[in-house]
């Protein structure tokens, strides 16, 4: 470098902003942070091109001895982005089953070949939508294992005929499923969604509750509003219990924003799956034109700010009518009472179940 130029008035400015640039930069949050957003910026992949879920899996055979193996690579080797999705054949359980063998009962995997770095429960509010399961699970196992995730997924089924309550189905799911093994990730998942993206890891941001279906096909691949979180997210067990789980106090509609406002108040923020990997497709678009307005807008909320720490996983009441291992999944039947006569009829209005 020459000693005119760094005599030079402007460069020495120059220089000097871009010192206290990089200062605030390390202040705000460190460069990682700056380089991890160049990462996930948005690029462009071509969802015209798409590949069989399945496609390759039958390179993951088993190893030969379970002790000495290795632990699986930090990126899969049989990635292949944007995959084709189909509603139109239901497949059979059997159909499945066969498609899945190394698949336990309880719907839990472990991946042949390798040691799962991360283990996931995927945690399915549900009832009377068995159609929606049979696709999910077709598209959901393959989806899974190609990410080489030791996992498990769980059915949490309402009893009964009073309206559906997500929220509270999912706070009964976490505290049955961790009965069982301490997950590092729940994926709460709705059931009429399947990714589009076998690179959308199906594991958790170490910091904050991620909103994985961060574009949704019914919603032209966009949020329908800034603070939504439904459809599908991912939180680890702290993150859940900070928060107090979710509220069981929605019957049909709106919990979601709720949800998004207690994140903020258990000082945490919402991350987002990118929204060129966290693409879905719902199933039977043509049946949930009122869902779609529904979820377009916030629903008017709770006074959030009081009832979150009374309202949630430390108030959760149920009754476990049956708990049994299907080929697939783990059913799990719950009695969670009945919705307030005085609630009744704006549940009613805001019905998305």
């Amino acid at each position: 470098m020459s000693l005119s130029r760094v005599e030079n008035p402007c460069f020495l400015l120059f220089l000097a902003g871009f010192q206290a640039l990089f200062i605030l930069i390390l202040y705000r949050g460190g460069a990682t942070s700056v380089f991890r957003g160049i990462l996930e910026a948005p690029r462009a992949l071509d969802y015209s091109r798409t590949h069989d879920v399945y496609s390759n899996l039958s390179l993951f055979t088993q190893a030969p001895n379970k002790d000495t193996m290795r632990y699986c690579a930090a990126q899969s080797p049989i990635f292949v982005g944007p995959l084709t999705i189909s509603f139109n054949m239901l497949p059979s359980e059997r159909t499945i089953i066969n498609k899945n063998p190394f698949v336990q009962p309880g719907g839990r995997y472990s991946p042949p070949h390798c040691l799962a770095r991360y283990k996931s429960a995927i945690i399915i509010p549900h009832k009377n939508q068995e159609k929606y399961l049979r696709h999910l699970l077709y598209y959901l196992h393959p989806f899974l294992q190609r990410q080489q995730l030791h996992y498990g997924i769980y059915l949490i089924q309402q009893a009964g005929n009073t309206t559906f309550n997500r929220a509270k189905l999912l706070n009964v799911g976490v505290r049955e499923v961790l009965k069982d093994e301490d997950w590092d990730c729940l994926l709460l998942h709705d059931v009429d969604l399947v990714p589009e993206n076998d690179y959308n890891l199906y594991i958790c941001d170490e910091y904050f509750p991620k909103h994985m279906a961060s574009a949704v096909d019914k919603f032209q691949y966009s949020l329908p509003y800034l603070s939504f979180f439904g459809g599908v997210s991912a939180l680890t067990p702290d993150h859940y219990m900070k928060m107090n789980g979710f509220p069981n106090t929605y019957w049909g509609a709106g919990s979601e924003d709720d949800i998004a406002a207690r994140i903020q108040l258990a000082g945490m923020k919402i991350a987002r799956t990118p929204i060129h990997l966290g693409r879905y497709k719902m199933m039977d678009q043509e049946q949930t034109a009122g869902r779609e307005e529904l979820l377009r807008r916030p629903a008017p909320l709770h006074d959030t700010t009081k009832t979150w720490r009374d309202d949630g996983m430390n108030t959760i009441e149920y009754i476990l009518l049956a708990r049994k291992k299907h080929p697939l999944y783990t059913n799990i039947t719950v009695d969670i009472g009945y919705i307030p006569r005085v609630l009744s009829k704006s549940a009613k209005k805001g019905k998305r179940g």
